[in-house]
């Protein structure tokens, strides 16, 4: 579960550069790539995607020998990390395989092939993209690898070792240390965060980490400050699964306090009274003023372990939110281009809460009236079913539902009441196809928009403008292009569309009613 980017009023926000500590599974004479050759005539090129594997390992045990249950991951695009086009050059069976650590997320890269040779197009160094990757997450040997199932089993409970500068280090192992000055060790990255929602879990998280007889777990919903050195140095460990696994994604300002990372964990106590935390999922939220004494949360990314999606972590995840912006009465909670999946779970979550939202229920029977009167194409004027604005406040007041997600969910609601729906089915596209025309084609559009033009100004022309409400068809986000003809074919597709998606919402809801 994902979505595409995150942001801020400002759109991205870019983390500062810093230097990198990387290391490579190679030979030593890898960094003589460039030197190498054998005399091919062809310049041997392979696609990123096509010669790279990554493994999502919780023991020392899969490492080499996954089995059946041993976690791949489906990375968005690993060619844009390799140049323009995204291939490697100059390999001969190159196979790249990937190990990160479900436990610290440390990353160890085996790289193999059979032979180099520079074509023309030279050979491809393959440390940037695999910086870009995985940055200070990569460590220099499969033994250091295999080392922090131990050492760091306990880090999403107890912390992370953040070593001073004047640390040093016996020998190029890494996780030798001879400490000169002071070694500061945050043991409780999760306790000191605030805790936001917890309870007891009994089922299964997957075939992967079965629980063990006699233990006891729990979900755990953790808030964090992002700018606090542990939480940012736990963030910038699960960078790499966001650029692989969040299409178009970009890491989050660690810097900024405004930040915040909601984590979803699971304690599992032993009969021994020892216990373990499992990260499974997190949300980063970012905090804006709103005019004039409160905030906005908007949520720009969220991310599930790939073994724990599709269990229900990410739908819990977003309940929490949604607990929270009502507990701290914000203005509203806001996502960043959430993908199609996410705004499924989320549309769900919001439909099951405004069915139990009474000072709606009128509304919503109204509408539902109306589209049971004759035929809405027959009318000459048809009747305007958008939700009152009282009813657009009263939820965003009491359920922090923006109004844009709000009138998709009304559109739900309505089918939703129509009882038989068959029946009235023609009606109901009508009345989509009514609003989407509106709102495509300009006409007699029920929506004002807004618009944004530019003003002469003695003071900054760059920063001088006027943002007024437009009437009409003005300020249309979505145009639809060629001919008339082609306009309504069009619209009939995004109708077609957009009634498909109803359905699918209203079918789920029906279920988790049942």
């Amino acid at each position: 579960m994902g979505q595409k980017k995150q942001g801020s009023d400002s759109d991205q926000i870019t983390e500062p550069k810093k230097r990198r500590r990387v290391g490579f599974a190679v030979p030593c004479w890898a960094d003589c790539f460039s030197s190498c050759s054998y005399g091919f005539d062809v310049d041997a090129s392979v696609e990123a995607n096509h010669c790279i594997k990554i493994y999502l390992v919780s023991s020392k045990e899969e490492v080499d020998a996954p089995n059946t249950n041993t976690c791949v991951i489906d990375p968005v695009d690993l060619n844009q990390f390799f140049g323009e086009d995204g291939k490697i050059y100059g390999y001969q069976g190159l196979k790249i395989t990937v190990w990160i650590s479900s436990i610290s997320f440390h990353v160890y890269a085996d790289i193999t092939f059979e032979s180099t040779s520079d074509g023309g197009k030279g050979i491809t160094n393959l440390k940037p993209g695999l910086q870009d990757i995985f940055a200070e997450n990569l460590v220099d040997s499969k033994d250091d690898f295999l080392q922090t199932f131990s050492t760091e089993s306990q880090c999403i409970k107890y912390g992370f070792l953040i070593i001073h500068a004047n640390a040093t280090l016996k020998s190029s192992h890494i996780f030798q240390l001879i400490i000169e000055g002071a070694l500061a060790v945050d043991r409780s990255i999760i306790s000191k965060g605030e805790i936001m929602h917890q309870k007891p879990f009994h089922g299964q998280i997957s075939n992967l980490d079965k629980p063990l007889e006699g233990e006891t777990s729990e979900l755990q919903v953790a808030r964090l400050v992002v700018s606090n050195m542990s939480v940012g140095h736990l963030y910038s460990r699960l960078v790499p699964l966001v650029l692989l696994l969040v299409d178009g994604s970009t890491p989050i300002d660690v810097t900024d306090p405004k930040w915040e990372l909601y984590v979803v964990t699971e304690k599992q106590n032993d009969q021994q009274g020892d216990s373990q935390c499992r990260l499974l999922g997190f949300t980063a939220i970012y905090r804006f003023y709103h005019y004039p004494d409160t905030s906005r949360m908007r949520l720009g990314q969220i991310l599930v372990l790939p073994p724990y999606q599709h269990k229900g972590f990410g739908r819990y995840l977003l309940e929490v939110l949604n607990t929270v912006a009502i507990a701290e009465d914000v203005y509203d909670l806001t996502m960043e281009e959430p993908l199609d999946y996410l705004q499924q779970v989320r549309t769900c979550i919001d439909i099951l809460r405004l069915l139990e939202f009474s000072p709606i229920e009128d509304a919503v029977k109204s509408a539902i009236t109306c589209l049971k009167q004759g035929k809405l194409s027959k009318k000459v004027q048809p009747p305007r079913l958008a939700p009152p604005s009282t009813a657009v406040e009263n939820v965003r007041k009491s359920l922090k539902i923006n109004k844009k997600q709000f009138l998709q969910c009304w559109e739900i609601l309505i089918y939703l009441g129509l009882n038989p729906t068959d029946k009235y089915m023609e009606n109901f596209t009508e009345f989509i196809s009514n609003r989407m025309k509106a709102e495509f084609l300009g006409r007699d559009s029920e929506n004002a928009g807004k618009r944004v033009i530019d003003v002469r100004s003695d003071y900054n022309s760059e920063m001088s403008f006027v943002l007024f409400k437009t009437q009409s068809n003005e300020g249309r986000s979505i145009e639809l292009n060629g001919s008339e003809t082609n306009q309504e074919d069009q619209l009939r597709q995004l109708v077609d569309e957009r009634i498909k998606e109803i359905k699918l919402i209203a079918e789920k809801v029906s279920l988790q009613r049942a």
